[in-house]
Order: structure tokens, then C-alpha cells, then sequence
């Protein structure tokens, strides 16, 4: 029987020390969808119900199940999600295209779910305490983060995300990437951690927006989980 070994990156480690990685059991496949912390309809107006049902039932689980597919007999036991997106550069010839779209998928929208919150009820308003400050330094305050961020999801051409990352310097960063690509990939993306995901695949929005994504990204700011976002960004700076 052949056996292969999965490279783990150093840096994945130490974030899983700081507690960056979110805790699973020893053995990761097959993934499972993770529940939405709110109901489908809970981000209206800003984001529709049907939206929502769809993006997370169809799409995403979609992701889940092509990645346990390509993983299925494979020895990938013990690494979270984001751990082997982020050695994917480093994975078997046969297994990189299927765990960069489909590993990607089911991290960036693991993320995408959780650093939004019905508007009121945790979403929208601004940062405030250690994110704030940082945001302030790094980008020049909330408006001109807010401008970078748009500017990067509005100028991703076809299918992808804008992010809000922390780089390894821990300096705060905006960038975009294609398709399910994210900044974790070593060798793809920038190698920094994502806090704040926008994703601006036309599924995300195309039934309540059609081709207005300028209209999608500023109802995004009214369900931004600030709270969550500041506590990755704890964890990713060991704050």
C-alpha cells in the first residue's frame, strides 16, 4: 500500500499553538458543513433568505462533499481545513487542483459565515478596542479601510474574494484572490491569515443584486461581525 506524507507547514503549527486554527478532532475527513450561527433570513434586507439557503446548503456543501471525495483512502488524518489548504502547494500532484478549489471553498466560506451577524445583533458598525487601533495604523482608519476593501472586491474580476488579512508582520493587509484561492495557500496566495472574508462569486448575491455588486459590497457592511473579526485577529497577532 503506498503511503503519503502531507507536509505541514511551520507556520500552521503555530497558529495552532495560538489557537488561530479552530479546534477538531484527530481525525478531519470526512469534513462536515458547519451550521449557520443564525437563520437564513436573519440578514435580511441586506442579504436575502434564498441567498443564503442556497449559498449554504448547495454551494457549500458542495465544496464539503468533492473534498472528502478527493481525500477519500488518503492518510489526511489530523489537519484542520486551513492547515491543508495551506501546504496545498506541497500535496500530491493529483490532490492540489481538488483541494485548492474544494478545500479552498469549504475554508473561505467557514470563515465567510461566521464574520457576519444580523445587523443590530452583532453586525455592522465599526471595530473598536486592539482591531480598531490596528486598522487605524496599518490602513489609515475605518473609512479608508472601508475604501480599500470595496476597491478590492469591486475590481476582482470574475469569481473570488477581498480579504482583510494579517500579515506575518502582523500588519494588517487588504487583498483579493481568485475563485476559492485564499491567502493561506503557501506558493499562491500572500501567506498571510484572513480575518474578513467578502465573497463575490455571483451566487453570493446574484439573486437579489444581479450584476450590482457595488450594491452587494456596501449592504455587506451592515452585517460585518466585528466582534468575530477582532477575535481572529487576536488570534492570529496573539493578542
Amino acid at each position: 500500500m503506498r503511503i503519503t506524507i502531507i507536509w505541514v507547514p511551520e507556520y500552521a503549527a503555530r497558529r495552532r499553538r495560538k489557537g488561530l486554527f479552530q479546534p477538531r478532532s484527530f481525525r478531519t475527513v470526512p469534513y462536515t458543513l458547519p451550521a449557520l450561527p443564525y437563520a437564513f433570513d436573519a440578514l435580511e434586507p441586506h442579504i436575502d433568505a434564498q441567498t443564503m439557503e442556497i449559498h449554504h446548503s448547495k454551494h457549500h456543501q458542495t465544496y464539503v462533499n468533492n473534498l472528502n471525495a478527493a481525500l477519500k483512502d488518503t492518510p489526511h488524518e489530523g489537519l484542520s481545513v486551513e492547515e491543508l489548504i495551506a501546504g496545498v502547494e506541497k500535496l500530491p500532484e493529483a490532490l492540489r487542483a481538488p483541494v485548492r478549489n474544494n478545500g479552498g471553498g469549504h475554508a473561505n466560506h467557514g470563515l465567510f459565515w461566521t464574520v457576519m451577524a444580523p445587523a443590530g445583533q452583532g453586525g455592522g458598525g465599526a471595530p473598536t478596542g486592539a482591531l480598531a487601533k490596528a486598522i487605524d495604523t496599518d490602513l489609515g482608519g475605518f473609512d479608508a479601510f472601508k475604501e480599500a476593501f470595496t476597491k478590492a472586491a469591486l475590481t476582482r474580476f470574475g469569481s473570488g474574494w477581498a480579504w482583510l488579512s494579517v500579515a506575518k508582520d502582523g500588519k494588517l493587509a487588504v487583498e483579493s484572490s481568485g475563485n476559492q484561492d485564499s491567502p493561506l495557500m503557501l506558493g499562491i496566495g500572500s501567506g498571510n491569515t484572513p480575518i474578513l472574508g467578502l465573497d463575490v462569486w455571483e451566487h453570493a448575491y446574484y439573486l437579489k443584486y444581479q450584476n450590482r455588486r457595488p450594491e452587494y459590497i456596501a449592504a455587506f457592511y451592515n452585517v460585518v461581525n466585528w466582534a468575530e473579526v477582532a477575535r481572529r485577529y487576536a488570534a492570529a497577532t496573539g493578542g
